[in-house]
């Protein structure tokens, strides 16, 4: 834990009794400061009461005994309109802050000696495999790294700080929102696409949280900036013109002059007088896909920005096990693979997904975001079929029609097996791929998206017996749940 400074004896309201609320409640206390915990949900409360916390009902409290409101994330700050809590903070003059900024005051109150280093990611797709990415270089090359933020453990809930440890944090728009004072070593602004609209009005609101990462960056720290999409490459344009430190341009598209880029899946790094290659890519099973490409990038040009050297960067990304729900192969029978990205809850980031296989059969849907899958009519030509869950199913249907065989499968166990069906009976010989990539939020069946995850990995796991008991075509033979068992560890 990470005690919080600067808040002793004083009382501070912490609402959103999940995970970060409860982390950033005990970081508080063992700072000094008296918590006041709410609420919402009956269901969180009472669990703050059984994890051993007092609450105090912040709709009938007397704000102006409040230093401030520690907010959890997913409680909105502007849009669709102020939180309740929002409303009353503002009107009692109470500053309103989230755990990354009470994490970032106790960086900076630190004596220089205690002081860690900092990597901060986000960007709208990819930023917890580049977060784990960067992480795992740095445990490979004997850093003392924490990993956390918007992925793993809450930033408050990590171990406490010393001057050989690097935090490397995954933030959300909405953590960064919160967050005035960070002022990362390291800060890595990946790519920006629509999502989370509803949060923050408009592309606009979106694209000045997302940069706020780079805030209070100056002399000696590193800004390493996405430019393969025009908000990226504004930022870097305008970032370059301030001139107040390293500026690593990074690309998965394109050669460059300076920076770091992958093309055909061979890594350069071009900082120094010519570009020089370091990895091939295409040998990290784990990253596949020019998207990854970028994250490699990214991570490449953040760990060498902490100092590391480029042979034991590139080596460690060559190791890099990869995350679940993120492209993951959870198992293989036969010759059909089964792809796991349940973190693709938008269109764009599905693209990334589709566009590294020539011919996929396709299960998608649930929530669907502002525009659907409109925007991969391009890539529809890969899909074999489609088989569609949830809310989206007949949106998505709709914008399929004549363009792609579709199944309205509607669930997950349902989507698994006849996409297994269909994969089986593919014309060839060849690795044939059954991928989840549903480009929809998860909220009408699944919690969130690691549930999603894990009922395909279960409905994929369900079909070994099916096939144990059902001998290949031609009779006889072994089946192909034995090649099931074999990857399943692995898989995993």
């Amino acid at each position: 834990m990470i005690p919080v400074p600067g808040f002793t004896g004083r009382k501070v309201a912490v609402f959103g009794l999940a995970r970060t609320g409860l982390a950033a409640a005990r970081a508080l206390q063992a700072g000094g400061a008296e918590v006041a915990l709410w609420d919402d949900k009956a269901a969180s409360r009472e669990a703050a009461e059984a994890a051993g916390f007092t609450l105090t009902d912040l709709t009938t409290a007397d704000w102006s005994e409040f230093a401030a409101i520690m907010l959890s994330p997913g409680v909105p700050l502007t849009h669709p309109k102020p939180h309740w809590t929002v409303a009353k903070a503002r009107a009692a003059g109470v500053e309103i802050v989230g755990d990354v900024e009470l994490f970032a005051r106790a960086v900076n109150a630190a004596p220089e000696h205690k002081r860690p280093k900092v990597v901060a990611i986000t960007g709208t797709n990819g930023k917890s495999t580049t977060t784990a990415l960067v992480g795992h270089i740095c445990a490979m090359a004997g850093r003392d790294t924490r990993v956390g933020g918007n992925i793993g453990l809450g930033v408050l809930a990590l171990d406490d700080m010393h001057g050989g440890a690097v935090y490397v944090l995954e933030l959300s728009s909405y953590q960064l929102d919160l967050t005035s004072s960070l002022k990362p070593d390291v800060a890595i602004f990946l790519n920006v696409t629509p999502d989370h609209l509803d949060r923050h009005g408009d592309m606009d609101g979106y694209v000045a949280a997302k940069r706020r990462i780079l805030l209070n960056q100056g002399k000696g720290d590193t800004a390493v900036i996405g430019v393969d999409d025009a908000w990226g490459q504004q930022i870097c344009t305008e970032i370059t013109a301030a001139n107040r430190r390293t500026i690593v341009p990074i690309s998965a598209s394109k050669s460059m002059g300076r920076g770091v880029y992958a093309l055909d899946g061979q890594l350069y790094d071009a900082t120094g007088e010519r570009a020089v290659a370091m990895a091939d890519l295409k040998q990290a099973r784990s990253l596949p896909g020019r998207h990854n490409w970028q994250n490699a990038a990214a991570a490449y040009a953040g760990a060498k920005g902490l100092g590391l050297s480029p042979e034991e960067i590139a080596q460690a990304l060559l190791t890099f096990p990869g995350l679940a729900h993120r492209m993951e192969t959870v198992g293989q029978i036969g010759r059909v693979r089964f792809v796991n990205d349940s973190k693709a809850t938008n269109a764009d980031a599905t693209r990334q997904a589709l566009s590294s296989y020539p011919s996929v059969f396709w299960i998608a849907g649930g929530v669907p975001k502002a525009g659907g899958v409109d925007s991969l009519t391009d890539l529809f030509g890969r899909v074999a079929k489609a088989y569609l869950i949830g809310e989206a199913k007949d949106e998505f249907s709709a914008t399929l029609k004549g363009k792609a065989a579709v199944d309205l499968s509607g669930d997950m166990a349902t989507a698994v097996a006849r996409a297994f069906a269909d994969a089986k009976a593919a014309p060839g010989d060849g690795e044939v791929i059954v991928l989840l990539s549903p480009a929809c939020a998860s909220f009408d069946q699944f919690t969130d998206f690691e549930a999603r995850g894990e009922a395909f990995r279960d409905a994929v796991r369900s079909l070994v017996p099916r096939e144990a008991t059902t001998p290949r075509a031609g009779g006889g033979g072994t089946s192909g749940s034995l090649m099931m068992a074999a990857n399943w560890s692995a898989a995993r």
